[in-house]
């Protein structure tokens, strides 16, 4: 199976360091949308999409002016998902598959993009951006972006089985049975990571179970301020989403190699995995390497 990492989308948050930026870059703080494109023998499999074409086009009111005006996206065509499989060669009817961490803005923006592939996530995730039933709900879900998404199959974790300590879901309709589906909530209610199986090991990305790469510090995990903050900001379940950290933690600690953890947002996580990657970079040109600080 052969896995490219995607940044489908650049934000710049004001700042500096509080975001995570390290002292000697400049200019504002910068995350990703780090998505994966895994080439399977039932099809290309998206993990996460980003940001799509038409957030790019016309931002609001797909986007929230809030999260907009808060997150800066860089609104780069090119880093839409759909414009990085096609440079790959590939076309959008290839994408068969697509796995969502969740529904976030920044997460489902380009399935509209792929409007014959299934969609894949847990139920009560579905549920949540359904209700939308509070005002970070409102802001956080934009069903202007899903409204023309392919047919959605949802999973309830009772479905699932056990994962190296984490209830998962194995049996993914359509999908091979090296991909699965792990819940991980507390950023939102039907949250979830994405474990594939690979000859190296398994690697989960873990969506936004955690922002920064410190976190999973076994010993002395740490995150700067504005971006614990807006962990916080964001979060649904607290207790729920700090047990998960540590159960990463904890899982890093145990597995080593055997099983690689990443996340959406840290772009030094994301160079580092697209330069390491036996299969080449990202089809869109790396950003400058933000160090390891």
């Amino acid at each position: 199976m052969r896995i490219h990492h995607l940044n489908c989308g650049t934000m710049c948050p004001w700042g500096g360091r509080l975001m995570g930026k390290p002292a000697d870059e400049p200019g504002p703080a910068r995350l990703t949308c780090h998505c994966l494109l895994l080439e399977t023998d039932r099809g290309l499999v998206l993990v996460d999409t980003g940001l799509g074409l038409e957030d790019i086009r016309d931002p609001v009111p797909r986007l929230s002016r809030f999260f907009v005006g808060m997150m800066r996206p860089r609104f780069d065509e090119h880093e839409t998902a759909v414009r990085q499989v096609e440079r790959l060669g590939f076309s959008r009817g290839d994408v068969r598959h697509i796995l969502l961490t969740h529904l976030d803005f920044d997460h489902a923006g380009g399935l509209a993009d792929f409007p014959h592939a299934q969609v894949h996530l847990l139920a009560d995730e579905a549920h949540a951006a359904q209700r939308r039933a509070s005002p970070l709900a409102r802001g956080r879900y934009r069903p202007q972006q899903w409204g023309t998404a392919g047919a959605w199959q949802t999973y309830a974790p009772s479905e699932g089985e056990e994962w190296l300590g984490f209830a998962c879901v194995r049996a993914l309709v359509g999908l091979p049975p090296e991909i699965l589906l792990v819940p991980l909530v507390g950023h939102t209610e039907g949250h979830a990571g994405v474990a594939v199986h690979t000859d190296e090991g398994w690697l989960l990305h873990a969506g936004d179970a955690y922002f920064y790469r410190g976190e999973l510090n076994a010993e002395h995990p740490r995150c700067p301020v504005g971006l614990r903050a807006y962990q916080t900001m964001m979060e649904v379940d607290r207790r729920a989403r700090l047990a998960n950290q540590q159960r990463l933690r904890d899982l890093v600690y145990q597995h080593g190699e055997a099983v690689r953890v990443l996340c959406a947002h840290d772009p030094v996580e994301f160079e580092t995995w697209a330069a390491r990657s036996p299969y080449g970079q990202s089809p869109h040109p790396r950003a400058p390497d933000l160090g390891a600080g």
